[in-house]
Protein backbone atom coordinates (compact mmCIF):
# COMPACT_ATOMS: atom_id res chain seq x y z
CA UNK A 1 0.00 0.00 0.00
CA UNK A 2 2.81 2.37 0.86
CA UNK A 3 5.44 1.28 -1.66
CA UNK A 4 7.16 4.09 -3.55
CA UNK A 5 10.65 5.05 -4.69
CA UNK A 6 11.11 7.48 -1.81
CA UNK A 7 10.32 4.97 0.92
CA UNK A 8 12.30 5.32 4.14
CA UNK A 9 12.19 2.42 6.61
CA UNK A 10 11.38 3.59 10.14
CA UNK A 11 13.91 1.23 11.70
CA UNK A 12 16.65 3.39 10.17
CA UNK A 13 15.77 6.15 12.66
CA UNK A 14 15.00 4.13 15.79
CA UNK A 15 12.32 5.12 18.32
CA UNK A 16 13.89 8.31 19.66
CA UNK A 17 15.13 9.36 16.24
CA UNK A 18 11.59 8.91 14.91
CA UNK A 19 10.07 11.03 17.71
CA UNK A 20 12.66 13.77 17.17
CA UNK A 21 12.05 13.70 13.42
CA UNK A 22 8.26 13.88 13.70
CA UNK A 23 8.09 16.55 16.40
CA UNK A 24 10.98 18.88 15.52
CA UNK A 25 8.68 21.49 13.95
CA UNK A 26 6.08 21.60 16.73
CA UNK A 27 6.36 24.89 18.63
CA UNK A 28 5.11 25.57 22.16
CA UNK A 29 2.44 28.28 22.15
CA UNK A 30 0.73 28.12 25.56
CA UNK A 31 2.37 29.64 28.63
CA UNK A 32 0.94 26.71 30.62
CA UNK A 33 3.37 24.43 28.73
CA UNK A 34 6.54 24.94 30.81
CA UNK A 35 8.28 21.93 29.28
CA UNK A 36 7.08 20.02 26.24
CA UNK A 37 8.77 17.24 24.28
CA UNK A 38 12.38 16.38 25.06
CA UNK A 39 12.43 15.25 28.69
CA UNK A 40 11.04 12.34 30.71
CA UNK A 41 7.75 14.17 31.28
CA UNK A 42 6.02 17.37 30.24
CA UNK A 43 5.73 20.15 32.83
CA UNK A 44 2.48 22.12 32.90
CA UNK A 45 1.25 24.96 35.08
CA UNK A 46 -2.35 26.18 35.11
CA UNK A 47 -2.04 28.80 37.87
CA UNK A 48 -4.92 27.74 40.09
CA UNK A 49 -7.26 26.50 37.34
CA UNK A 50 -8.87 23.07 37.39
CA UNK A 51 -7.16 20.64 35.03
CA UNK A 52 -9.21 18.66 32.47
CA UNK A 53 -7.86 15.44 30.94
CA UNK A 54 -9.35 13.07 28.36
CA UNK A 55 -7.98 10.10 26.41
CA UNK A 56 -9.13 8.36 23.22
CA UNK A 57 -7.84 5.22 21.54
CA UNK A 58 -8.29 4.77 17.77
CA UNK A 59 -7.70 1.34 16.20
CA UNK A 60 -7.38 0.50 12.51
CA UNK A 61 -10.30 -1.65 11.42
CA UNK A 62 -12.44 -0.54 14.35
CA UNK A 63 -12.43 3.27 14.30
CA UNK A 64 -11.05 3.96 10.83
CA UNK A 65 -10.44 2.31 7.48
CA UNK A 66 -7.28 3.28 5.62
CA UNK A 67 -8.89 2.24 2.33
CA UNK A 68 -10.59 5.65 2.20
CA UNK A 69 -9.10 7.63 5.09
CA UNK A 70 -6.08 9.77 4.11
CA UNK A 71 -3.44 9.69 6.83
CA UNK A 72 -3.34 13.48 7.04
CA UNK A 73 -7.10 13.57 7.66
CA UNK A 74 -6.73 10.79 10.22
CA UNK A 75 -4.10 12.73 12.17
CA UNK A 76 -6.30 15.82 12.16
CA UNK A 77 -9.39 13.87 13.24
CA UNK A 78 -7.54 12.04 16.02
CA UNK A 79 -6.71 15.36 17.65
CA UNK A 80 -10.08 17.06 17.26
CA UNK A 81 -12.01 13.98 18.49
CA UNK A 82 -10.09 14.28 21.73
CA UNK A 83 -10.30 18.05 22.07
CA UNK A 84 -14.07 17.78 21.70
CA UNK A 85 -14.21 16.15 25.15
CA UNK A 86 -12.47 19.15 26.73
CA UNK A 87 -14.88 21.57 25.03
CA UNK A 88 -17.79 19.41 26.25
CA UNK A 89 -16.67 20.26 29.79
CA UNK A 90 -16.80 23.96 28.86
CA UNK A 91 -13.03 24.09 29.10
CA UNK A 92 -10.06 25.35 27.10
CA UNK A 93 -7.80 22.73 25.52
CA UNK A 94 -4.09 23.54 25.66
CA UNK A 95 -1.98 20.38 25.29
CA UNK A 96 -2.07 16.92 23.72
CA UNK A 97 0.10 13.82 23.82
CA UNK A 98 0.08 11.39 20.89
CA UNK A 99 1.19 7.76 21.02
CA UNK A 100 1.19 5.49 17.98
CA UNK A 101 1.66 1.81 17.27
CA UNK A 102 2.81 1.20 13.68
CA UNK A 103 3.40 -1.93 11.66
CA UNK A 104 6.32 -2.51 9.31
CA UNK A 105 4.11 -1.72 6.29
CA UNK A 106 4.32 1.97 7.18
CA UNK A 107 7.34 3.84 5.83
CA UNK A 108 8.51 7.06 7.41
CA UNK A 109 6.72 9.08 4.71
CA UNK A 110 3.33 7.66 5.78
CA UNK A 111 3.91 8.53 9.43
CA UNK A 112 5.03 12.02 8.40
CA UNK A 113 1.70 12.44 6.62
CA UNK A 114 -0.16 11.41 9.79
CA UNK A 115 1.81 13.98 11.81
CA UNK A 116 1.14 16.67 9.23
CA UNK A 117 -2.55 16.31 10.07
CA UNK A 118 -1.76 16.38 13.78
CA UNK A 119 0.24 19.56 13.24
CA UNK A 120 -2.58 21.26 11.31
CA UNK A 121 -5.03 20.44 14.11
CA UNK A 122 -2.65 21.69 16.80
CA UNK A 123 -2.19 24.95 14.90
CA UNK A 124 -5.90 25.49 14.32
CA UNK A 125 -6.99 24.69 17.87
CA UNK A 126 -3.95 26.37 19.45
CA UNK A 127 -2.77 23.36 21.44
CA UNK A 128 0.74 22.14 22.13
CA UNK A 129 2.02 18.63 21.43
CA UNK A 130 3.93 17.90 24.65
CA UNK A 131 4.65 14.18 24.57
CA UNK A 132 3.78 10.69 23.45
CA UNK A 133 5.29 7.36 22.53
CA UNK A 134 5.88 5.13 19.52
CA UNK A 135 6.00 1.35 19.32
CA UNK A 136 5.69 -1.42 16.78
CA UNK A 137 2.31 -3.04 16.19
CA UNK A 138 1.24 -6.34 14.67
CA UNK A 139 -2.42 -5.29 14.63
CA UNK A 140 -2.31 -2.37 12.22
CA UNK A 141 -2.19 1.31 13.12
CA UNK A 142 -2.99 2.33 16.72
CA UNK A 143 -3.37 5.96 17.79
CA UNK A 144 -3.81 7.11 21.40
CA UNK A 145 -4.36 10.79 22.11
CA UNK A 146 -4.61 12.46 25.50
CA UNK A 147 -5.86 16.01 25.66
CA UNK A 148 -5.26 18.38 28.55
CA UNK A 149 -6.99 21.66 29.29
CA UNK A 150 -8.28 23.85 32.05
CA UNK A 151 -11.26 25.81 33.33
CA UNK A 152 -12.30 27.81 36.34
CA UNK A 153 -14.24 25.55 38.68
CA UNK A 154 -17.36 27.71 38.31
CA UNK A 155 -17.31 27.28 34.50
CA UNK A 156 -17.04 23.49 34.31
CA UNK A 157 -20.10 21.73 32.86
CA UNK A 158 -20.90 18.17 33.86
CA UNK A 159 -23.49 15.78 32.48
CA UNK A 160 -25.46 15.73 35.73
CA UNK A 161 -26.58 19.36 35.99
CA UNK A 162 -29.81 19.37 33.94
CA UNK A 163 -32.96 20.53 35.75
CA UNK A 164 -36.63 20.16 34.93
CA UNK A 165 -37.67 22.87 32.47
CA UNK A 166 -34.17 23.37 31.04
CA UNK A 167 -33.99 23.74 27.27
CA UNK A 168 -32.21 21.03 25.26
CA UNK A 169 -29.83 22.53 22.66
CA UNK A 170 -27.45 21.25 20.02
CA UNK A 171 -24.81 22.91 17.86
CA UNK A 172 -24.49 22.54 14.10
CA UNK A 173 -26.31 19.78 12.24
CA UNK A 174 -26.48 16.03 12.76
CA UNK A 175 -26.24 12.80 10.80
CA UNK A 176 -23.74 14.02 8.21
CA UNK A 177 -20.81 11.96 9.48
CA UNK A 178 -22.83 8.75 9.45
CA UNK A 179 -24.22 9.18 5.96
CA UNK A 180 -20.76 10.26 4.76
CA UNK A 181 -19.45 6.95 6.10
CA UNK A 182 -22.15 5.04 4.22
CA UNK A 183 -21.13 6.81 1.03
CA UNK A 184 -17.43 6.00 1.52
CA UNK A 185 -18.21 2.37 2.33
CA UNK A 186 -20.34 2.07 -0.81
CA UNK A 187 -17.59 3.46 -3.02
CA UNK A 188 -15.01 1.21 -1.37
CA UNK A 189 -17.11 -1.89 -2.10
CA UNK A 190 -17.63 -0.82 -5.72
CA UNK A 191 -13.87 -0.30 -6.10
CA UNK A 192 -13.11 -3.73 -4.62
CA UNK A 193 -15.46 -5.32 -7.14
CA UNK A 194 -14.01 -3.34 -10.05
CA UNK A 195 -10.78 -1.38 -9.46
CA UNK A 196 -11.24 0.39 -12.80
CA UNK A 197 -14.24 2.30 -11.49
CA UNK A 198 -13.25 5.57 -9.82
CA UNK A 199 -15.05 6.71 -6.62
CA UNK A 200 -18.09 8.89 -7.31
CA UNK A 201 -18.13 11.51 -4.55
CA UNK A 202 -18.86 14.55 -6.70
CA UNK A 203 -21.08 17.09 -4.99
CA UNK A 204 -20.87 15.24 -1.67
CA UNK A 205 -17.94 17.17 -0.18
CA UNK A 206 -19.80 18.28 2.95
CA UNK A 207 -20.87 14.86 4.21
CA UNK A 208 -17.54 13.25 3.27
CA UNK A 209 -15.72 15.94 5.22
CA UNK A 210 -18.07 15.46 8.17
CA UNK A 211 -16.76 11.90 8.38
CA UNK A 212 -13.09 12.34 7.45
CA UNK A 213 -12.39 15.81 8.88
CA UNK A 214 -14.94 16.82 11.52
CA UNK A 215 -14.41 19.95 13.60
CA UNK A 216 -14.54 20.19 17.40
CA UNK A 217 -16.83 23.02 18.49
CA UNK A 218 -14.43 25.27 20.34
CA UNK A 219 -16.33 28.18 18.79
CA UNK A 220 -19.56 27.23 20.57
CA UNK A 221 -17.81 27.30 23.95
CA UNK A 222 -16.50 30.78 23.09
CA UNK A 223 -19.91 31.98 21.85
CA UNK A 224 -21.67 30.80 25.00
CA UNK A 225 -19.11 32.59 27.15
CA UNK A 226 -19.54 35.78 25.12
CA UNK A 227 -23.32 35.56 25.62
CA UNK A 228 -22.81 34.92 29.34
CA UNK A 229 -24.62 31.59 29.07
CA UNK A 230 -23.35 28.70 31.17
CA UNK A 231 -24.93 25.37 30.17
CA UNK A 232 -26.41 23.42 33.06
CA UNK A 233 -25.11 20.19 31.47
CA UNK A 234 -23.12 19.34 28.35
CA UNK A 235 -21.75 16.41 26.33
CA UNK A 236 -20.28 15.99 22.87
CA UNK A 237 -22.07 13.88 20.26
CA UNK A 238 -19.72 11.04 19.45
CA UNK A 239 -22.14 8.09 19.66
CA UNK A 240 -25.36 9.64 18.32
CA UNK A 241 -27.88 12.18 19.63
CA UNK A 242 -30.09 9.55 21.29
CA UNK A 243 -27.24 8.01 23.25
CA UNK A 244 -25.94 11.39 24.46
CA UNK A 245 -29.40 12.61 25.52
CA UNK A 246 -29.84 9.45 27.56
CA UNK A 247 -26.43 10.03 29.20
CA UNK A 248 -27.46 13.52 30.34
CA UNK A 249 -30.88 12.37 31.53
CA UNK A 250 -29.46 9.38 33.43
CA UNK A 251 -26.69 11.41 35.06
CA UNK A 252 -29.13 14.21 35.95
CA UNK A 253 -31.94 11.82 36.99
CA UNK A 254 -34.36 13.53 34.62
CA UNK A 255 -36.48 12.81 31.54
CA UNK A 256 -36.84 14.81 28.33
CA UNK A 257 -39.01 15.60 25.33
CA UNK A 258 -37.08 15.76 22.06
CA UNK A 259 -38.93 17.11 19.02
CA UNK A 260 -38.09 15.44 15.72
CA UNK A 261 -38.97 18.52 13.66
CA UNK A 262 -36.41 20.57 15.61
CA UNK A 263 -33.43 18.27 14.97
CA UNK A 264 -31.04 20.11 12.59
CA UNK A 265 -30.22 18.05 9.49
CA UNK A 266 -28.30 19.47 6.53
CA UNK A 267 -30.12 19.18 3.16
CA UNK A 268 -27.27 17.12 1.68
CA UNK A 269 -27.45 14.72 4.62
CA UNK A 270 -31.23 14.51 4.24
CA UNK A 271 -31.20 13.89 0.49
CA UNK A 272 -28.32 11.38 0.56
CA UNK A 273 -29.93 9.43 3.41
CA UNK A 274 -33.12 9.18 1.35
CA UNK A 275 -31.06 7.96 -1.61
CA UNK A 276 -29.71 5.20 0.62
CA UNK A 277 -33.21 4.36 1.86
CA UNK A 278 -32.35 5.51 5.38
CA UNK A 279 -34.52 7.76 7.55
CA UNK A 280 -32.52 11.00 8.04
CA UNK A 281 -33.79 11.24 11.63
CA UNK A 282 -32.30 7.80 12.34
CA UNK A 283 -28.94 9.08 11.05
CA UNK A 284 -29.10 12.02 13.45
CA UNK A 285 -30.26 9.96 16.43
CA UNK A 286 -28.00 6.95 16.06
CA UNK A 287 -25.24 7.76 13.57
CA UNK A 288 -22.56 9.30 15.77
CA UNK A 289 -19.23 11.00 15.03
CA UNK A 290 -20.80 14.43 14.49
CA UNK A 291 -18.77 15.91 17.39
CA UNK A 292 -21.34 18.63 17.93
CA UNK A 293 -22.18 19.80 21.46
CA UNK A 294 -25.42 18.80 23.16
CA UNK A 295 -26.25 20.95 26.16
CA UNK A 296 -29.02 22.23 28.39
CA UNK A 297 -29.63 25.84 29.37
CA UNK A 298 -31.98 27.60 31.76
CA UNK A 299 -35.19 28.94 30.25
CA UNK A 300 -34.08 32.43 31.28
CA UNK A 301 -31.27 32.16 28.68
CA UNK A 302 -33.69 31.46 25.80
CA UNK A 303 -33.55 34.98 24.34
CA UNK A 304 -29.75 34.91 24.30
CA UNK A 305 -29.47 31.81 22.12
CA UNK A 306 -32.69 31.76 20.08
CA UNK A 307 -31.29 33.68 17.10
CA UNK A 308 -27.86 32.04 16.96
CA UNK A 309 -27.63 30.18 13.62
CA UNK A 310 -25.25 27.56 15.08
CA UNK A 311 -27.52 26.57 17.97
CA UNK A 312 -30.85 24.74 17.73
CA UNK A 313 -33.29 24.30 20.61
CA UNK A 314 -34.58 20.76 20.14
CA UNK A 315 -36.51 19.98 23.32
CA UNK A 316 -36.68 20.34 27.07
CA UNK A 317 -35.96 18.47 30.28
CA UNK A 318 -38.81 16.85 32.24
CA UNK A 319 -39.16 14.98 35.50
CA UNK A 320 -37.58 11.51 35.51
CA UNK A 321 -40.94 9.72 35.77
CA UNK A 322 -42.01 11.15 32.39
CA UNK A 323 -39.22 9.22 30.66
CA UNK A 324 -37.09 10.20 27.65
CA UNK A 325 -39.33 10.69 24.64
CA UNK A 326 -39.09 11.60 20.96
CA UNK A 327 -42.09 13.55 19.71
CA UNK A 328 -42.38 12.70 16.01
CA UNK A 329 -43.42 15.10 13.25
CA UNK A 330 -46.85 13.47 13.39
CA UNK A 331 -46.92 14.21 17.15
CA UNK A 332 -46.59 10.58 18.18
CA UNK A 333 -44.56 9.83 21.31
CA UNK A 334 -41.75 7.26 21.11
CA UNK A 335 -39.31 6.27 23.89
CA UNK A 336 -35.77 7.29 22.98
CA UNK A 337 -33.49 4.29 22.51
CA UNK A 338 -29.73 4.39 22.07
CA UNK A 339 -28.65 2.40 19.02
CA UNK A 340 -25.51 4.34 18.20
CA UNK A 341 -21.87 3.33 17.94
CA UNK A 342 -20.58 0.82 20.51
CA UNK A 343 -16.89 0.10 19.90
CA UNK A 344 -16.88 -3.02 22.12
CA UNK A 345 -19.99 -4.46 20.45
CA UNK A 346 -19.01 -3.46 16.92
CA UNK A 347 -15.50 -4.88 17.25
CA UNK A 348 -16.84 -8.35 18.03
CA UNK A 349 -19.42 -8.53 15.22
Amino acid sequence: MFENKGRTEIEQLGEFGLIDHLTKNFEVKNKSSLKGIGDDAAVLSFEGKKTLISTDLLLEGIHFDLAYTPLKHLGYKAIQVNLSDIYAMNGIATQVTVSIGISSQFPLEAVEELYQGISVACEKYEVDLVGGDTTSSKQGLIISVTSIGYADEKDICYRNGASEGDLLCVSGDLGGAYIGLQLLEREKNIFLENPNIQPDLEGKDYIVERQLKPEARKDIVEVLKSMKVKPTSMIDISDGLASEILHICKQSNKGCNLYEEKIPIDPMTYDTARDFGIDPTVCALNGGEDYELLFTIKQSDFEKVRNNPDISIIGHITEASAGCNLISKSEKVHPIKAQGWNSLKNSME
